[in-house]
């Protein structure tokens, strides 16, 4: 909900889009009912409604690890040895944008650093990009895999 919050606050068009689906979902309210509600009511309706589109989860992740906590995909850039400013990747990089090697390296240091918050992050990467992080898979897998303690 954080989140969500975080983007109604922050970003032009997201009240718009988010009150136009609620509206579109029914119930009776109109658009004007929900205009003067602020952000924090409004991200808690649109969470408990699960009006989120796969678009916005993308973006919500993209506002998590660029622009709220880029030290974790910095963390993951700079050991996999990927060029980015602050978190964001270059725009004249394609994907993928390193090797497997790299992607298992950078791993390990990610998780190393940020523990669970790591994992997490790789496996947002794995659902939104997999094709641009080769052998992500097989990083996964062997988590999965690992005995906990």
């Amino acid at each position: 909900m954080a989140l969500v919050t975080y983007e109604l606050k922050t970003q032009r068009d997201a009240r718009a889009i988010f009150i136009q689906r609620l509206v579109s979902r029914g119930g009776g309210f109109r658009p004007a009912s929900f205009q003067n509600w602020p952000a924090e009511r409004l991200a808690q309706e649109v969470v408990r409604l699960k009006v989120e589109s796969a678009q916005d989860e993308l973006g919500l992740m993209q506002t998590l690890y660029v622009d709220l906590e880029p030290a974790i995909q910095t963390t993951f850039l700079d050991a996999a040895g990927v060029k980015h400013t602050d978190g964001r990747i270059d725009e004249d990089q394609e994907p993928p944008f390193c090797d497997a090697a790299s992607v298992e390296k950078a791993s390990a240091a990610l998780i190393a650093a940020h523990g669970d918050e790591g994992v997490r992050y790789l496996r947002t990467i794995h659902r939104y990009a997999v094709e641009s992080w080769p052998g992500l898979e097989t990083v996964l897998a062997g988590i999965d895999a690992a005995p906990t303690a």
